[in-house]
């Protein structure tokens, strides 16, 4: 049915009360009459929600989702479809076996993934027939914009403390870095999710400060170049625990130069997305080239090396740091698109 709407007056009643009246129409459509009870949702700051309790079960079937296991469903597939219904926007998710008994192994998984993986979920009901998750939408405290700079604060901090943990051959470092690419996903997948709500409630797009739905999608992409630098930052941490020892100080020092350019780059492509500042963003990706000199100055420096395992392992270390690079500069073409109207105007 087409979306109808109505401009009514707020009238004061009595000492502490408001009325607002409800067209006729919309009355006998609906089946409603003298006496009946409608329900009242406040939504955010700017949203309020009216609706029928005979209508509330509709509601609460769009916010509740049920996946059911089969007895040989592998985790990775469970956590799988965890995550996609978590990115759905599912209030509540509920994980049930088929054969009415769900697998140690399917079971610890799955509370393991809510764990590490859905901020702002909880288990409310854990037992061998099923597990509930419970997803708290509300977290006003953490705004979209607040996790993606953390979320991007965090990746740079991997890369940087990659970079120390091969330099000063420290594993537990290097450990440290694989365990917290989880955090970043776990960031990503948040705003992910907050940003597929706001696609579908013009209310919360509002809220989160986009001017229309596709730079949600703008904002997609440049969660998923994070994600990869977080990546990138946990393989370096890798190579180091497959190696476990350091590299010649001539080379790392030439490897710091190109991850220190890589991180700026990356600072800049990002700034320009915050300004939303189109020339901004075209200077990051000119100034990106750059990188080029930064690599060849590193197979210059491991022209000294004798065995073809370290050269190897230089030129993936490199490869590794190039990336970030080449993400950030993905970042500033999504800036371009979703800021090229702007320059069309200012030349009209």
């Amino acid at each position: 049915m087409e979306e109808q709407g109505e401009t009514r007056k707020i009238q004061f009643t009595g000492k502490s009360s408001y009325i607002v009246s409800l067209p006729k129409q919309w009355i006998n459509e609906l089946g409603l009459k003298q006496g009946d009870q409608v329900r009242m949702i406040r939504k955010g700051s700017s949203t309020l929600e009216l609706y029928p309790p005979k209508f509330e079960s509709r509601i609460q079937k769009k916010e509740d989702a049920t996946i059911e296991i089969a007895e040989d469903e592998k985790p990775d597939a469970i956590v799988r479809k965890l995550i996609s219904l978590y990115f759905l926007g599912f209030k509540t998710i509920n994980l049930k076996s088929k054969t009415g008994r769900l697998n140690p192994i399917q079971r610890n998984t799955t509370k393991e993934a809510v764990k590490r993986m859905l901020m702002g979920s909880e288990i409310i009901s854990d037992s061998s027939n099923g597990i509930t998750v419970q997803v708290l939408v509300n977290l006003l405290e953490l705004s979209v914009d607040g996790a993606f700079k953390r979320m991007i604060h965090l990746a740079k901090s991997m890369l940087n403390d990659a970079l120390l943990a091969v330099k000063e051959n420290n594993l537990d470092l290097a450990q440290e870095v694989i365990n917290t690419d989880d955090e970043v996903d776990r960031f990503g997948f948040y705003i992910i999710r907050q940003l597929k709500i706001a696609i579908q409630n013009e209310h919360v797009l509002k809220e989160m400060g986009f001017s229309n739905a596709r730079n949600c999608l703008g904002y997609r992409l440049v969660v998923k170049n994070i994600e990869r630098t977080g990546d990138h930052a946990a393989f370096i941490a890798k190579d180091l625990l497959e190696f476990k020892k350091s590299i010649k100080k001539e080379i790392f020092t030439k490897l710091q130069e190109m991850n220190d350019f890589s991180l700026t780059v990356l600072d800049e492509s990002c700034l320009a997305l915050f300004k939303e500042d189109y020339y901004q963003a075209e200077k990051t990706i000119k100034k990106i080239e750059g990188i080029t000199k930064y690599e060849k100055k590193v197979r210059d420096a491991s022209k000294s090396l004798k065995e073809d395992e370290e050269i190897y392992r230089v030129r993936r270390l490199a490869e590794n740091i190039r990336r970030i690079s080449e993400y950030a500069s993905d970042i500033a073409e999504i800036v371009l698109n979703m800021n090229i109207e702007k320059t069309l105007k200012k030349t009209e």
